[in-house]
């Protein structure tokens, strides 16, 4: 199962990928196509020429943000910054970090002053503090590619038949004619991770072997959720030629991996990124997660803000490099991790990222026993401006406590929103405590989790 085989396309997957994703992609002016060819060639140079290939663009990127960033410019200025000084990666720490609260104190004057086409984008909010910010077509030119090079390391496609587990309303919201011709011309299939009862399970294991997808993507808890219950039916998935599935936006646990790839007969690739700190690492067929190099800086700090060296762990901090039109430089994701030491069997020279401690939502259970994610209910939180961090706690099937941090005093009106679309998700009795407070406490272990459910979810949904 960890044997990658040559790859020969079949005939219309060969289309999608020569003929009609390029040409989606030059309709929205994307870059993709090129930047991907790009990718695949640089992913095997020697590793001292990706930091000579980051040294550069990060100078480029330096030097349009003091030209066009106002609030870089301002910085630059108070520190005596100059990027034409820049002689190494390690001139990074000369800089002050960034994070969340910077972003959304900064909003506007960190869009630089040329920036055509910005697109709105939102964080998840599963670390309980929510983000707006913008993305240019360049950064989403270079995280398409960059996602499409690793899907082509499991030997599929875009154009391969492909089920998505996915909850974000961003998504799920656009199914609008367009991007329903769209998913049936690549051959992609959604299903809504926030729906996930007993009879919603089913369908969901109906519509996998209907679809016989190549390739599986979404939550790892979303897709370990589905195998257990087609185990727990009796329903055999491993016998739909599903050649990987891919799993991201939170921490995979290995007991996660193992029932994944044990009931849909097929390895399990992790992806590390986000919407704010982009497409960050993934995991190739003999298991390094391999960093996107061309594209991001990746430091690891320690708590006083100081890089830390290979081997050791502390918290990521991301410079993503094709983000000129909103930069994201030094920017703190709150995850822990570790670079790794050695390199990859592959033989590629994109360096690792030897272990990741992301952050993980859990599932919520509906009174009347629907399975969601916690997103479900984050996705309320999310963009609620007054809204600064949170915390969800499921007590039991009646009871949800949430705990708020906000800028204003809760008032009725704030306190009813809340309540209500708690309860259109949890159930129209379901008793919702809304509570404001000066900060979130962290867990015992020194961990934040801030989607916590005691109630089981397996046996719930059983």
């Amino acid at each position: 199962m960890n044997t990658v085989q040559r790859y020969r396309p079949a005939p219309y997957t060969a289309l999608v990928t020569k003929l009609l994703f390029p040409l989606h992609e030059r309709v929205k002016q994307h870059s993709s196509v090129a930047v991907r060819k790009q990718l695949e060639a640089s992913q095997y140079w020697p590793e001292e020429r990706l930091r000579d290939l980051q040294l550069v663009r990060l100078r480029r990127l330096l030097t349009r943000a003091q030209a066009k960033v106002p609030y870089f410019r301002d910085m630059f200025q108070q520190l005596g910054f100059d990027p034409a000084g820049v002689q190494s990666l390690d001139d990074l720490a000369r800089l002050p970090l960034m994070d969340k609260a910077v972003i959304r104190a900064n909003v506007d004057r960190l869009k630089a002053e040329d920036a055509v086409g910005l697109a709105r984008f939102n964080t998840g909010g599963s670390s309980g503090e929510p983000l707006i910010f913008y993305i240019g077509k360049e950064r989403v030119s270079h995280d398409v590619a960059a996602k499409w090079r690793a899907t082509r390391w499991w030997n599929v496609d875009i154009g391969d038949p492909e089920i998505v587990v996915w909850g974000s309303p961003i998504e799920l919201g656009a199914q609008d004619r367009v991007r329903a011709l769209r998913d049936r011309l690549l051959r992609t299939h959604l299903l809504p991770a926030f729906e996930m009862s007993a009879a919603k399970l089913d369908s969901f294991v109906a519509r996998i072997r209907a679809h016989r997808p190549r390739m599986l993507f979404g939550y790892p808890s979303a897709l370990s959720h589905i195998a257990r219950h087609a185990q727990a039916k009796g329903q055999r998935m491993d016998d739909l030629g599903i050649r990987v599935a891919f799993v991201t936006s939170e921490r995979l646990y290995d007991e996660q991996r193992a029932q994944i790839a044990s009931t849909f007969g097929c390895p399990v690739a992790n992806g590390y990124g986000g919407r704010d700190a982009g497409f960050i690492a993934h995991q190739c067929p003999h298991g390094g997660m391999h960093i996107t190099a061309e594209d991001i800086i990746v430091e690891i700090i320690d708590g006083a803000g100081r890089p830390m060296p290979r081997g050791q762990s502390g918290e990521i901090v991301v410079t993503h490099l094709a983000t000129g039109d909103f930069p994201f430089i030094r920017y703190r994701t709150g995850d822990i991790g570790v670079l790794g030491t050695q390199p990859c069997g592959c033989g590629r020279g994109l360096p690792l990222l030897q272990e990741i401690q992301g952050r993980s939502t859990d599932f919520l259970v509906a009174q009347d026993g629907t399975v969601m994610h916690g997103l479900a209910l984050v996705y309320i939180l999310r963009d609620l401006p007054q809204v600064k961090a949170f915390k969800i706690t499921q007590e039991s099937l009646a009871l949800t406590h949430v705990q708020v941090v906000l800028d204003t005093p809760l008032d009725t009106a704030l306190r009813t929103h809340i309540e209500k679309g708690f309860r259109a998700r949890l159930g129209a009795t379901v008793a919702v405590q809304v509570e404001q407070v000066e900060a979130i406490a962290p867990e015992k272990s020194g961990k934040f989790r801030y989607v916590v459910s005691k109630v089981a979810a397996g046996r719930a949904a059983a």
